[in-house]
């Protein structure tokens, strides 16, 4: 898949995990139940300004190939989200993908994308 202009050529490294707050740790909930259900690579949910959430797996088709966290992001957009609080991605890689990185990016400049393990320990965070 050719990498869009918008991702970030250099991967981010979740810095050392903080604290989750209790509306991020259900997130950390909804991406393992997502992974898990399907079996997939990856699991992601966010929160948007509204407080809604949003949990998606990865998607590998023959002709469409999507991260979870940009399922994630499109579901959320698709249901008139215009911001994001904050993004989960639970996987085990040790860094964020970039395609993922930038869907969130499009939404929010600050909000926190958090790294969990599968066993849903937080690996980091990454706020750039």
């Amino acid at each position: 898949m050719p990498k869009s202009p918008a991702v970030p050529a250099a991967l981010p490294t979740p810095a050392d995990p903080a604290e989750l707050s209790a509306e991020d740790a259900k997130l950390v909930i909804l991406a393992r139940g997502a992974r898990s259900r399907v079996a997939a690579v990856e699991g992601a949910a966010v929160r948007d300004q509204d407080g809604r959430t949003y949990a998606a797996a990865s998607v590998a088709l023959p002709s469409l190939t999507l991260t979870a966290l940009q399922l994630a992001v499109a579901s959320a957009v698709a249901a008139g989200a215009s911001r994001l609080e904050a993004a989960v991605v639970v996987t085990e890689a040790s860094t964020l993908d970039g395609a993922g990185h930038a869907a969130v990016r499009d939404l929010s400049a600050d909000a926190p994308v958090h790294v969990a393990a599968p066993d849903g320990t937080v690996l980091g965070t990454v706020v750039e």
